[in-house]
């Protein structure tokens, strides 16, 4: 939680800033925000359904899907779920 207030005082910061100097935020207009979350979930549904179909609840499927995780990041609460082990390039080196 404490990124989410880290984030949202940073933002407020620049756009107190902004104002003070009379600048247009560059942000994206709400259209466009609307759109992304569209993409993200239609990007969703294919997985779900798929879940669906092989005959798991919705609940379920939207969890076997990792649904929750790819649209929303990483929740307040939610850091006790281990996130999938990645190879970086470091590892790489050492193993050579």
């Amino acid at each position: 939680m404490k990124i989410y207030l880290l984030s949202l005082g940073a933002g407020l910061l620049v756009g107190v800033i902004y104002s003070l100097m009379n600048v247009r935020s560059p942000a994206p207009p709400l259209v466009a925000l609307v759109g992304l979350l569209g993409i993200l979930a239609g990007e969703q549904i294919v997985p779900v359904t798929r879940q669906l179909l092989s005959g798991h609840g919705l609940a379920s499927a939207w969890h076997q899907a990792k649904s929750a995780t790819h649209m929303f990041g990483m929740l307040p609460g939610r850091h006790s779920e281990q996130p999938a082990k990645t190879t970086t390039l470091e590892a790489l080196e050492k193993q050579s």
